[in-house]
């Protein structure tokens, strides 16, 4: 369940933090910030029902979904493919977030 929220999060992180990219890298209306102020609102409640004790243990693990979900974004809604380094990184980050959410705690 953990990692459905945290994919869901991280589209939602990057969804809100691209409409302000949009805004000002892209020359787009401001009104795209509406969407993307509830994409971020959204993307921060989300965080809190992954089933971690501490946040700052499920933030340090989100961010090797949100990496490997940006960089999904990258390919599918920017239309460049990410190259072997990407990917290596990634799974990188993937397995150091494993680490982090499913280690054993004594």
């Amino acid at each position: 369940m953990s990692a459905l929220v945290f994919i869901g999060a991280a589209v939602a992180e990057i969804a809100g933090c691209f409409s302000f990219w949009a805004w000002l890298r892209l020359d787009r209306s401001p009104w795209w910030i509406v969407p993307g102020i509830g994409s971020l609102c959204l993307f921060a409640y989300l965080l809190t029902l992954v089933d971690a004790n501490h946040a700052g243990r499920a933030y340090a693990a989100y961010g090797g979904i949100y990496i490997a979900t940006a960089l999904l974004w990258l390919w599918l809604a920017e239309g460049a493919r990410p190259d072997r380094w990407d990917v290596a990184g990634a799974c990188v980050c993937l397995i150091g977030a494993a680490i982090i959410l499913w280690g054993p705690r004594g």
